[in-house]
């Protein structure tokens, strides 16, 4: 028997949302008081303002540096004081806890609080490197009949109220998880590399991003050589933007650090990214500064001949 939406939650009864809210959903939702107060004040009152900011990271093809982006911004915010939670919304083919490094420290994950098996406080890990950055991994498989928008948009809705972000990881391509990632976020930062595929694709996906009631979509360039744009052999960062029609939020240059390090040493490139998303004014990482002068002509020679 449907209980949500009792005799104090009339607005919410009577709302067209309420309809669409699958049976199976209302028993999860229905299982956890500060679930269902969350999720009725989203669709009732449209949101809160002391809610956090939900982005969702997406790109048109797989391979691109979603996760691994998507856990360093959140290691940089959460130096910056902005609790933050990385959600690992690729249920398919998750591996946000491999990047984090915190596959050992998972007890329940995201499947888990969506099918009320515990709270969603509960499934979250908080990453022993930097106490505001935590993670909601996704480690076990489920069939996706299991997991619609609405109820991993509860699960998200009742932790949104002690977080300042939370960065949605979107599956690759524009299938049932992508939409299902963007309908549960209000803002969304596409990742593109400069190579023809990645761009065609990207361009499918900025399309359909621009079809959802979000605040803002901006573009990260990722995997950018210098050496190949001071030769003007690569597209630059800001004719990608020019032609996907998206705002340029960031550059992150091609770097072994990331495969090696991980978060164990952050790139110094992210933090004008996350001070541009709080708002603050903060310059592009200059990608083509390592291959300029005697020593940097030197090595963009060096690098052109491997």
């Amino acid at each position: 028997m449907r209980s949500l939406g009792a005799e104090s939650d009339k607005t919410f009864l009577f709302s067209p949302q309420y309809d669409k809210i699958s049976e199976k959903e209302i028993c999860i939702i229905n299982s956890h008081a500060e679930t269902r107060e969350h999720f009725i004040a989203a669709f009732v009152a449209g949101g809160d303002k002391n809610m956090a900011r939900k982005i969702v990271i997406t790109s048109g093809k797989g391979g691109v540096g979603k996760t691994a982006l998507s856990c360093l911004l959140a290691a940089r915010l959460a130096v910056r004081g902005e609790r933050t939670i990385v959600c690992d919304a690729d249920f398919s083919l998750c591996n946000a806890h491999l990047f984090s490094g915190l596959s050992d420290l998972i007890v329940y994950d995201a499947i888990d609080a969506i099918e009320g098996r515990c709270r969603a406080k509960q499934a979250l890990v908080q990453h022993p490197l930097y106490p505001n950055f935590y993670l909601l991994p996704a480690v076990r498989s489920a069939p996706e009949r299991y997991i619609s928008p609405q109820s991993l948009k509860a699960v998200l809705d009742s932790l949104s109220p002690t977080f300042d972000y939370i960065l949605i990881d979107c599956p690759s391509g524009a299938d049932e998880g992508f939409h299902r990632a963007v309908a549960c976020a209000d803002e969304a930062i596409l990742i593109a590399t400069p190579d023809l595929m990645c761009l065609t694709d990207g361009d499918k996906i900025a399309g359909l991003l621009k079809s959802y009631a979000l605040k803002d979509v901006k573009l990260i360039v990722n995997r950018v050589r210098g050496d190949l744009l001071l030769q003007e052999k690569s597209l630059s960062p800001w004719e990608i933007s020019k032609l996907l029609k998206l705002p340029l939020l960031g550059i992150v240059p091609e770097n072994d650090r990331v495969v090696k390090s991980g978060l164990k040493d952050p790139l110094c490139c992210i933090a004008p990214i996350c001070d541009t998303l709080r708002g603050k004014k903060a310059k592009y990482y200059d990608v083509t500064a390592p291959f300029k002068g005697v020593f940097g002509g030197l090595k963009k020679r060096l690098r052109g001949n491997l």
